[in-house]
Formats: C-alpha cells, sequence, structure tokens
C-alpha cells in the first residue's frame, strides 16, 4: 500500500484475510471504463490483483506502492510495479488515467497527493478511485482505540487514517484544478472472509496495535478483547462477520 502508515503489508497474509478489496474493486474499474492504448498508473497497486485486471483491457500500466513486499507481490504477476511514494510522484503528463483502490485512506496529506496526480496526467486526464471516506470502521476503530485504553495504551496517536467527507475531498480536487464528475459517500457493509474479525483486526491493525507500544505478548489478548466488545454490532446471527465499511467513490478529469 501507500506510504502514510504504520501497517507492514504481508501478501500471504493480505491474500488470506482481504481478497475481498480488489474483488470489491470492479465497480470503480468500471467508472474509470480503461481503453485499450491508455497508459494507465494505477496508485497503491498492492499486490497488483487490481492492476492486472487493466493490463488484462489491454493498457500499458505502471503501478506504484510504498510496500516492497507487495511491489514484489505484484512484479510477479508481471506487472510493472515501482517502489514509491504517492506523496512523491515524479511523473509529468506521462498518463491518460490514475487509478486509485483502497490506498488514499493510509496516505493523508491529499492536497499533496492530488498535486502529484495533476502533474502525472495528461490534458484531460482522469482520476478515478475509491478509498475510505467519512465514519469508515467507525465502530472497528471505537472499539479498539477502548480496549488499547483500557490496557494503557495511547491509541488515538497511531490512528491516523484519513477519512474525508465526500464535500471535503471534492473540495481537494477542485483545488488542484479537477472538474469533478462524482464524489459520493457510499455505505458498503462488507462480509469478511472465514477469518473473520480477527483475521481483519491482524492485517489491517497489526500495525496501528504495534505503534502503540503493545507489547507482542499482549497482542492477541487486545484483538481477543476488541473482537468480543464488537460481536453485538457486527457479527451476524450466523456468526458471519460484516465490516463497518464506508468509502469515498469519485470520478474527475482535468481540462482539455
Amino acid at each position: 500500500m501507500t506510504s502514510g502508515t504504520a501497517t507492514r503489508w504481508d501478501p500471504a497474509l493480505y491474500a488470506a484475510n482481504a481478497a475481498f478489496v480488489p474483488a470489491l474493486g470492479a465497480a470503480v474499474l468500471d467508472l474509470l471504463a480503461p481503453r485499450a492504448g491508455e497508459h494507465i498508473l494505477d496508485l497503491g497497486c498492492g499486490d497488483g490483483v487490481l492492476t492486472q485486471r487493466l493490463v488484462d483491457a489491454g493498457c500499458t500500466v505502471v503501478g506504484v506502492d510504498a510496500d516492497p513486499a507487495m511491489v514484489a507481490a505484484a512484479r510477479g504477476r508481471g506487472i510493472d510495479a515501482r517502489a514509491g511514494d504517492a506523496r512523491a510522484l515524479d511523473f509529468a503528463q506521462e498518463f491518460d488515467a490514475v487509478f486509485t483502490n483502497a490506498a488514499l485512506h493510509w496516505v493523508g496529506q491529499p492536497e499533496v497527493v492530488t498535486a502529484g496526480v495533476r502533474r502525472a496526467l495528461k490534458p484531460g486526464g482522469r482520476y478515478v478511485g475509491e478509498f475510505g471516506g467519512h465514519a469508515n470502521i467507525a465502530a472497528i476503530r471505537t472499539a479498539l482505540i477502548a480496549v488499547l485504553a483500557r490496557h494503557g495504551f495511547p491509541a488515538a496517536a497511531s490512528e491516523t487514517s484519513y477519512y474525508p467527507t465526500a464535500q471535503a475531498f471534492r473540495a481537494v480536487l477542485e483545488g488542484a484544478g479537477f472538474i469533478v464528475d462524482t464524489c459520493a459517500i457510499i455505505p458498503r457493509p462488507t462480509p469478511l472472509p472465514a477469518t473473520g474479525m480477527a483475521g481483519w483486526l491482524e492485517t489491517f491493525r497489526g500495525g496501528f496495535i504495534d505503534a502503540a507500544g503493545v507489547p507482542a505478548a499482549l497482542k492477541d489478548q487486545i484483538v481477543a478483547e476488541t473482537v468480543a466488545l464488537l460481536k453485538p454490532a457486527l457479527q451476524a446471527a450466523n456468526g458471519d462477520w460484516i465490516a463497518d465499511y464506508v468509502r469515498i467513490r469519485f470520478s474527475a478529469h482535468l481540462p482539455e
């Protein structure tokens, strides 16, 4: 994933516990409507699962991600994946479109990222993506912070994700000179795989738990207590877990 997160990603863990992330990116790909022959930047390409869909559509694609393990996994698929920081893009009018899925909330500094995206696009270029919006995983974050506080750990400082309202992100896009075609909050309760909430916390909040100062011997207990606290809100009657995801989905373009 992109820079700005305390998490370091394990591609195998991600594939086991988070395969729903690229799977649910199909709607964003439809919004992008990639055309054969286009040159596209996949910002926060991760392990390259969605990037491969762009390649299969006949596009020439460059993937950028800050995590070395994820870049290696994408390269293993044959993707032109490069290590890089979304806040320091060094492309100049190279791409017909920039695509991003489930990455921008990890980065922050939206004005800096958006300015880099603008520089990377050709005149008339498209910027399309989806990421966590206001109130994303609010129950999960609140429960984890409460459990960490119960054990005396300063959780708030480690929770740095960027979850804006649609109005706030629209203003960022327009401030960078983009014409916004759509920018909307989409509540998306998301069924989790068999690994459930514990697997989700291990994959997506393991780094935050570490950053709060939790010793390794206590980490499993923190996860277990968080899972127990979340059961009444997020576990269905049949035992399945549903994460309280809220997304921003957007499409914008530069003037010709």
